[in-house]
């Protein structure tokens, strides 16, 4: 077992996090994203980090840029990667943020004409503890437009697995079908989409940063032809 992280860790990451925070973009600020078929979208990124089985240090950081919206692999960027920060719940980005931010920036000098215009980022955006997941730290940092898709359900700030929460599940009938996901506080903090009608298992679609959540929605199901949108999953 690693040693459990110091307090005034927590509290430096904490307090970033609220810094950060205030900078995030809930609304849409791209031409494009008015638009009803997305017109002047032309590429759609995605990342990830992935873990070899029983190995929390090492990992895969991965960035796929798509064709939209014929969805076809531009450029792809993997590199192994060492984490040096601890994993802890609610703090995902400070682990795997930097190692993400790098790809980005690799692109920017390498090949900025295939830049993406959004980024799809595997986890939550403002749906998380303090309203600042992965995908509003990446958001943040880069300047880039960013939305988070998880395929699990993070159960916080008054949402769970309720019952409830199971027949809503059931009343997704087709793909694009979405219900939102009411924080205690009475704010939607993201939606279930169910992304395909192959799927009726939902992903969870929260803004990261510079989309609202009804584009993040639409966008999401338009970049799906499996559960996962594709930009994460290549």
């Amino acid at each position: 077992m690693s040693a459990p992280p110091a307090e005034d860790l927590l509290q430096q990451w904490e307090s970033e996090q609220a810094r950060l925070r205030q900078q995030v973009l809930e609304e849409d600020t791209e031409d494009w994203q008015g638009s009803p078929d997305f017109s002047g979208l032309e590429r759609v990124g995605g990342v990830d980090l992935s873990f070899i089985k029983g190995d929390d240090v090492n990992a895969c950081a991965q960035l796929v840029v798509l064709s939209y919206p014929d969805l076809q692999v531009l450029y792809e960027d993997s590199q192994m990667v060492t984490l040096t920060a601890p994993y802890i719940a609610g703090f995902l980005a400070f682990r795997e943020t930097p190692f993400l931010l790098e790809a980005l920036q690799r692109l920017k000098k390498n090949q900025p004409t295939l830049l993406p215009q959004v980024v799809f980022v595997d986890g939550n955006g403002l749906f998380h503890y303090r309203e600042f997941g992965l995908a509003c730290h990446l958001g943040v940092l880069s300047g880039l437009p960013c939305v988070g898709v998880a395929k699990n359900l993070l159960q916080v700030q008054g949402v769970n697995k309720s019952e409830e929460h199971q027949s809503q599940i059931a009343t997704l009938q087709r793909g694009g079908d979405s219900f939102p996901l009411i924080g205690a506080s009475g704010k939607v903090l993201g939606k279930a989409l169910r992304s395909s009608d192959k799927s009726s298992k939902p992903v969870y679609v929260s803004v990261g940063h510079k989309i609202s959540l009804d584009t993040a929605v639409r966008l999401t199901h338009a970049c799906c032809r499996y559960r996962v949108p594709e930009p994460i999953r290549q």
